[in-house]
């Protein structure tokens, strides 16, 4: 992983293209608002330069963005990250400055149903499921085995949706 000054994101993603990494696989944020150094979000991009099926290099590269900052838009380069970086925008909050997508309709919700309010994928955004009932499971987040064996808990099987029981078919 190759870290960026957040000033140099768009010439270093340029000059690798030009070196050959001119396919873009994605984009996306990690929260990092509650780290020591520097909170704000790491902005990740992976590109890849393919020659032969044999000869495949990857770049993954990451820049520390501000709360609140706008990051620099990479729809300019490759016009693939726009549904990146409305994917970002929508789970994190993030703006990108000069974002085009061909539209001119702008960052525009992209995945969560209309009028969701929030940026879920922010450590902030408290999960509604948590909040409206309890822990499905034997033991809460974080508890480690031990706890749970002492209190003589155990997880219930749960059968996915339309997967048939056990007891179904040929005997």
């Amino acid at each position: 992983m190759r870290d960026v000054p957040l000033a140099d994101w768009v010439a270093t993603v340029s000059r690798l293209r030009e070196e050959g990494f001119a396919y873009f696989d994605w984009c996306t944020a990690v929260d990092q608002t509650d780290a020591a150094d520097g909170a704000g979000f790491d902005l990740v991009c992976h590109l890849l330069a393919v020659g032969t099926p044999r000869q495949l290099r990857s770049a993954l590269l990451r820049t520390r963005l501000p709360e609140g900052a706008a990051a620099p838009s990479l729809t300019g380069l490759f016009p693939g990250a726009a549904w990146h970086e409305r994917e970002t925008h929508e789970m994190f909050g993030i703006d990108f400055a000069g974002f085009d997508d061909g539209t001119g309709l702008g960052l525009r919700p992209l995945l969560l149903p209309d009028g969701f309010e929030g940026t879920p994928l922010r450590k902030s955004f408290v999960l509604a499921a948590r909040a409206a009932k309890t822990w499905p499971g034997g033991k809460e987040p974080g508890e480690g085995h031990a706890e749970s064996r002492r209190a003589g808990a155990s997880r219930r099987r749960v059968q996915a949706p339309g997967v048939p029981g056990p007891e179904w078919g040929p005997r």
